[in-house]
């Protein structure tokens, strides 16, 4: 042996890893499996490295005792073993599947170091002889070392060739380099036995490129991550609390402005005026359809958007889009509007029909944006088996299509059909809203389009069909719809500081002959209640100044007589609203704009009794 190269290599690798380890343990880490076996790694390796450095010098003293030569001998031999062991340990912990492998981590490293010692102990008590001519010991004792380190290589070459698939996961670079090492390291010593020394250099290589392998991520970073989360996540309470707020702003002058329209309608009016009137709602609609999709769009962000499904009568949705697409269309643009359901389709489906209705018209509001003259085709098959319908609902146009390229960022969020067409009203929000929605439907969109010429979307949605009891289940529950009994003698109570909303609120009651009484704020109510007037239902708003909705209800059911059910009445419709609204006691929830079937609901809920 080179004494003076073996000390020379081995010393330099001793100050790398020395280097290594300040750097590596100086800082405060997360304890995982990883990050400990590595630690485990770097401090054998650096104490095999020192009793290397001691055994070299050793050997080229002829003074001392052969016993101590070969002691040190078996100690640097036992200390590779050891190495080796936690090599094949690291490389089982990265190829594993096993889910819960961090909380067995402890008691598998138990198995591991009792394995150790008994091999300590094995390669130490049994006896070797000194060799003087490369200096090391031969024997039984390194027979087995090297045979225990021969299986533990076969070992690792079985976890990397395990997971093959997953070779280009840089966690495994540091190991196939050992390997490769090893088999290097064996050609060399057996053509030339004399050198003997490239062991712990090597093994110094593989600490070092470990380092920037292993995941083990410094607490400061941690910490930074934190505030970074933190920070993301009073953003994100903020833009809650602005969609909360524009949806107030936005919904509570439209609930008038709709509400009013409505009831214009059904006065005597001039067809002139009424024109206009349905020109009022129409555009009224379409500015809610633009805050409903910027609302829809930041649940589907937040995971929050979902599938209620429920029985419900298709025919009846078929029939209602029809309605609402004719009078998009008008009367005065040449559009042939065509339609078409299928005789045997279901009437009576299991599902979202809110959201089947969603999609279905953000595909018919387009087709009708987008084509000016020509056609439009609403079509609705299916194929029913097994209990499952699967409806196949088509619409095609013959409007201005899609240019190949544009098809692919159609369902981006903000993407305009059609950048060209800078007139035409829309956020680009709604095929976005729309892919979503029909993916969580397990759903399916096809779009074909040629450009200039028309395009065809086609939605393909499994619903389960709904069996003959619950057929008639159905039609008596739609039936219990309708208000039957007389209302004259039912007082009811309108909680709101916008005066314009109690007008809208008491003309949209006032078909069901109710008698109606109302309060501009939390405290006026407080006072009617506790003076003793009573009423069969209260509905009441949430955002009132001074004392809001939620703080005039909790001061109600101080009261132990109080017993009126109490629905929220609010503008603040955005996602998680209804259910928070309801955890706090409110017996129902209605957003504004007040739609007519949900007033008609709830009027028939709690008090057509």
């Amino acid at each position: 042996m080179n004494n003076i190269g073996y000390l020379l290599l081995n010393g330099y690798a001793l100050l790398i890893l020395s280097i290594l380890c300040l750097i590596f343990f100086l800082k405060k880490r997360l304890k995982k499996m990883e990050d400990q076996t590595y630690a485990k790694i770097l401090v054998l390796s650096l104490i095999t490295l020192i009793i290397g450095l001691i055994l070299g010098i050793v050997v080229s003293n002829n003074n001392v005792p052969v016993i101590i030569q070969i002691l040190f001998n078996k100690f640097y031999l036992a200390g590779l073993s050891v190495i080796i062991t936690y090599f094949t340990f690291y490389t089982y912990i990265i190829s594993s599947k096993n889910n819960d492998l961090e909380e067995k981590y402890n008691k598998i490293n138990k198995g591991v170091f009792v394995f150790l010692i008994t091999v300590l102990l094995i390669i130490i008590l049994i006896p070797a002889q000194f060799s003087q001519k490369n200096m090391m010991i031969e024997g039984v004792s390194v027979y087995l070392a090297y045979g225990i380190i021969s299986i533990l290589y076969l070992l690792i070459t079985y976890f990397i060739l395990k997971n093959i698939i997953n070779i280009k996961n840089k966690k495994y670079i540091p190991i196939i380099l050992l390997v490769l090492e090893g088999i290097v390291s064996v050609i060399i010593q057996l053509i030339y036995p004399e050198v003997n020394y490239l062991i712990n250099p090597s093994i110094v290589v593989n600490c070092l490129v470990m380092y920037f392998t292993v995941e083990n991520p410094d607490v400061k970073v941690i910490e930074q991550l934190n505030i970074a989360k933190d920070q993301a996540e009073k953003a994100n309470h903020a833009k809650t609390d602005f969609l909360s707020t524009m949806s107030h702003e936005i919904r509570t002058p439209l609930n008038a402005i709709v509400g009013f329209s409505e009831s214009l309608k059904e006065e005597d009016l001039p067809e002139s005026a009424l024109d206009e009137v349905n020109d009022i709602i129409t555009a009224s609609k379409t500015l809610l359809d633009t805050v409903n999709g910027i609302l829809d769009i930041s649940k589907i962000e937040a995971n929050k958007i979902e599938i209620i499904n429920s029985n419900y009568d298709f025919h009846k949705i078929f029939n209602e889009l029809v309605v609402l697409s004719k009078a998009r269309l008008g009367e005065d643009r040449p559009i042939e509007f065509r339609y078409e359901l299928a005789s045997d389709t279901p009437k009576y489906l299991y599902g979202d029909y809110a959201r089947v209705k969603q999609v279905i018209l953000n595909f018919l509001t387009n087709a009708i944006k987008y084509t000016n003259e020509g056609y439009i085709d609403f079509r609705v098959r299916n194929i029913t088996s097994n209990g499952i319908c699967r409806l196949i609902i088509t619409i095609e146009d013959s409007g201005i299509g899609i240019k190949k390229e544009s098809i692919d960022k159609l369902f981006d969020k903000f993407e305009r059909l059609e950048n060209e067409n800078s007139t035409i009203e829309g956020t680009g929000l709604g095929l976005a809203i729309t892919k979503k929605l029909v993916e969580l439907m397990n759903g399916k969109i096809i779009v074909q389009s040629i450009y200039g010429k028309g395009s065809q979307f086609m939605v393909i949605i499994d619903q389960k069909v709904v069996n003959v009891k619950e057929n008639k289940e159905v039609e008596k529950s739609l039936e219990q719809e309708k208000i039957t009994n007389d209302l004259s003698n039912k007082k009811i109570l309108i909680v709101d500081d916008n005066m314009m909303n109690l007008k809208v609120a008491a003309r949209l009651l006032k078909q069901y002959n109710l008698q109606i009484e109302e309060a501009d704020s939390g405290f006026k109510c407080l006072d009617l209640i506790n003076g003793g007037s009573s009423y069969d239902l209260i509905l009441m708003d949430d955002m009132m100044p001074k004392m809001n909705g939620k703080e005039t209800f909790k001061k109600l059911k101080e009261n132990p007589s109080f017993n009126i059910p109490v629905v929220i009445l609010t503008a603040n419709a955005i996602s998680g609203m209804k259910e928070q609204y309801l955890a706090e006691g409110f017996n129902d929830y209605l957003a504004k704009p007040i739609e007519k079937p949900e007033l008609n609901r709830v009027i028939k809920k709690y008090l057509d009794k």
